[in-house]
């Protein structure tokens, strides 16, 4: 029997835009606003942060706050992996999205010996390094330290040698060395690329299911034909960055907005249909920034309408 866990990690130290650290409180007043005692039925535990990083002068610009990220991601690494190995199921809301490296690398250290499947719910590739960023924010280079992909071959910065061991660190936490195969991350709604990402996505054969593919091809095709690729999988990660879905539709309430993208319903059966599958451990909801959204709170209902969805299939799949 496994029982779900909140993990909270107010975290915005990767982002180019600050405010993703208050998505985890505007999830959560969504649901009060609604009179919906989610937050009180499930235990839960917060990430220490040190979002005051912000403030600090002295940062690389090829890989801002690296050092703080660093920190962060191995802290939530270390709570994912605790939560997994007592057999809890983590529900993770963070802010940006560089905290899918911490929670990749938790799954990895619970299951060192496991294949670990991702799929990656976003409008970004997020598969950027500190050679070939052209922002420099961490939040679009989860995947290459996941997958140790540095892209030299599109290196763009002369990346400093504290910075280089810093990535080399990245790289390495929760447990030594890749933490998936390229085979085994699949993207749905990437549409939001750089030529080194795409040429990265290209060279590695990631598949990316785009939104027109999903709704010419129908979406339980697709998500069928994506659990197929994954059949050597043991157990998979959903990694749900809420600027998959169309702003123009939802909500321009998250850091790097992008239109044509999905509505909640079908990110809603993507990913109950995974967990329906029994190999989903873990689950993660970024980007929500309440500071951007220029409907009141609607990204973070939004957000909370899909959690309260997919937490009943859990709930009926996994406990």
């Amino acid at each position: 029997m496994k029982s779900i866990k909140i993990i909270k990690n107010r975290s915005d130290v990767g982002a180019g835009t600050r405010g993703s650290d208050m998505g985890v409180d505007a999830i959560e007043i969504a649901a009060i606003n609604q009179s919906n005692n989610y937050f009180s039925i499930y235990e839960f535990e917060d990430v220490e942060t040190e979002n005051e990083s912000v403030y600090n002068k002295v940062n690389n610009s090829f890989a801002k706050r690296i050092d703080s990220v660093l920190h962060q991601c191995m802290r939530l690494s270390n709570h994912v992996k605790v939560n997994l190995q007592e057999q809890k199921f983590p529900i993770v809301l963070s802010g940006d999205h560089s905290a899918a490296l911490g929670t990749i690398s938790g799954v990895k250290a619970a299951y060192p010996r496991k294949e670990i499947g991702v799929i990656w719910i976003d409008a970004h590739a997020d598969i950027h390094s500190p050679y070939s960023s052209p922002s420099g924010n961490i939040h679009g280079m989860p995947l290459a330290a996941a997958l140790a992909e540095d892209n030299l071959e599109y290196e763009i910065n002369d990346v400093s040698r504290g910075t280089a061991e810093l990535w080399e660190r990245m790289k390495n936490i929760g447990i030594s060395g890749t933490k998936l195969a390229p085979e085994n991350l699949i993207y749905f709604g990437v549409r939001d690329t750089e030529e080194p990402e795409d040429k990265q996505i290209e060279r590695l054969q990631i598949k990316n299911y785009k939104v027109d593919e999903i709704r010419f091809r129908g979406l339980k095709t697709c998500v069928d034909e994506a659990i197929e690729k994954l059949s050597n999988c043991d157990v998979i990660y959903i990694s749900f960055d809420v600027d998959s879905m169309d702003c123009d539709l939802i909500s321009y309430g998250t850091g790097t907005p992008v239109a044509k993208g999905f509505d909640q319903y079908e990110v809603i059966k993507i990913i109950n249909r995974f967990i329906e599958t029994k190999k989903v451990v873990c689950v993660e909801f970024v980007e929500v920034n309440p500071l951007l959204d220029l409907k009141g709170n609607k990204m973070a209902e939004t957000a909370f309408e899909i959690l309260e969805e997919i937490t009943k299939t859990i709930k009926a799949n996994n406990l």
